[in-house]
């Protein structure tokens, strides 16, 4: 029986390197209209105040994530069904193709409604194909890991998800600097979209070659795959509510260091182009470099209490962010942005491997693919949107504070009910068992050795 721990290096680091570097693509694509919110809002939303066509960008920035749990549910059961690999392969070339078409729009003073009722659509089928994405590299990668490594090895989808993001920073604000406004509005904005196409190829051909994970292709020969994933996974809800709440904080603050923040700065703050750009890159830079760090002590020391700290100081932090804002000078904004960031890099670092340790790997892919997709929609695709419309209505900048730290409290209070039990639960049903009714030895199995997650 292939498991974790026996299979070769090479054909480990080969599938590690093939869901990175699709994630990573994934993440460009998706992310890089939000970099770009404000050029769409005034070319797909005509409107003669500003604040109206940027809400209107936002708000087709956050309907995108609302189809995210349909992809979820659509996408999930397939990869428990029939293998990760297959799935991802799926993922990334629809993820690909809607992001190129994007950049082949007319624009409404081409084809009025049309243009944003064409982007909306294609909107959608990006956040249709993120929304299988998630639950299917997140199980494949923890597979490959075992359960020593799971922290650390899942928290570089979190790097590659903000390296992505940073790309299409890069990529967008970089033009924006090199065009100015007006080049940018007239056919810069294209670019990126358009870069999708040949980067989805190349990412797709990687997940070609890619073999299925160990615990799947334990679990399909033992005849231990479940036929009714969706249905199965209604049966764990504790804890699929669990993973809801504690993502609910990774989510709102994912969308306000590596979205929001860069709109903030420029339209609030009124910081130049050229300073957004670099303390975004620095933000975003300091986010990734800690995440690695926190899922290898998670993987040693153990989820609950580390996670418990990271939440609290990333709620500190996102009250600080806004409180700072009225009268910021760049200099006097850089200290509550970086703490933001950082938190938010250790926070999310071992979220992922908590997921993966809380569902069985039966149905890991279906209820990751729930519980993770639908908080991320309320609370992240809509955090941008939600923001700018407390600034809009109230005329406060420090407004949006109330909506970010409740959901640091959310998802503190998760944290705190999270048990052991949890863990173990999850860990035993993994175990796959043969047609004989046997469950085939398997030594880097939660249910064999003890693991950091047994002292949470």
């Amino acid at each position: 029986m292939t498991t974790a721990t026996t299979i070769s290096s090479t054909r480990r680091r080969r599938a590690f390197v093939g869901a990175v570097s699709g994630h990573l693509i994934e993440w460009f694509d998706y992310g890089v209209y939000g970099f770009l919110a404000l050029t769409m809002g005034q070319l797909f939303f005509a409107s003669e105040s500003p604040a109206v066509s940027l809400l209107s960008s936002f708000a087709v920035f956050a309907l995108s994530f609302f189809i995210r749990p349909l992809g979820g549910i659509f996408f999930g059961p397939m990869a428990d069904r029939i293998g990760r690999k297959q799935t991802l392969l799926v993922v990334m070339l629809l993820m690909s193709g809607s992001t190129c078409l994007i950049g082949l729009l007319p624009t409404y003073a081409s084809i009025g409604i049309a243009a944003p009722l064409l982007l909306i659509l294609l909107r959608c089928i990006q956040g249709f194909s993120a929304g299988g994405e998630i639950g299917t590299v997140t199980s494949f990668v923890a597979e490959y890991a075992g359960p020593r490594r799971r922290a650390f090895s899942t928290s570089w989808l979190m790097v590659t998800a903000v390296l992505g993001l940073m790309l299409g920073s890069l990529v967008a604000n970089g033009l924006t600097s090199l065009l100015g406004q007006d080049g940018m509005a007239a056919w810069g904005w294209r670019l990126p979209f358009l870069l999708a196409g040949p980067l989805g190829l190349v990412a797709a051909y990687i997940r070609l070659k890619l073999e299925d994970s160990p615990e799947f292709l334990a679990l399909h020969a033992a005849g231990g795959h479940e036929k009714a994933p969706l249905r199965e996974a209604m049966r764990w809800k504790r804890a699929l509510t669990i993973v809801f709440f504690v993502i609910v904080l990774h989510s709102s603050i994912f969308y306000l260091v590596l979205t929001f923040a860069s709109t903030f700065m420029t339209n609030t703050l009124g910081f130049g182009n050229s300073t957004r750009f670099w303390y975004v890159l620095l933000a975003c830079g300091l986010a990734a470099a800690v995440m690695p760090l926190g899922g290898a002590f998670t993987d040693r020391y153990g989820r609950k209490p580390f996670l418990i700290g990271a939440g609290l100081m990333a709620t500190g932090s996102m009250f600080w962010f806004f409180q700072a804002a009225p009268g910021a000078t760049p200099e006097s904004f850089l200290p509550p942005l970086l703490a933001t960031a950082v938190s938010f890099g250790l926070y999310v670092s071992s979220t992922y491997a908590t997921m993966t340790e809380l569902i069985p790997t039966r149905i890991r892919s279906t209820g990751i693919s729930i519980a993770y997709n639908v908080p991320v929609a309320v609370f992240g695709g809509c955090a941008p949107f939600v923001a700018s419309w407390l600034i809009t209505t109230t005329g406060d900048i420090t407004s949006p504070w109330y909506f970010f730290v409740a959901t640091g409290l959310v998802s503190l209070a998760a944290l705190l009910v999270l048990h052991p039990n949890d863990f173990r639960r999850a860990a035993a049903a993994s175990v796959p068992t043969s047609s004989t009714g046997e469950a085939p030895p398997a030594a880097d199995s939660p249910s064999v050795r003890p693991t950091a997650e047994a002292t949470a």
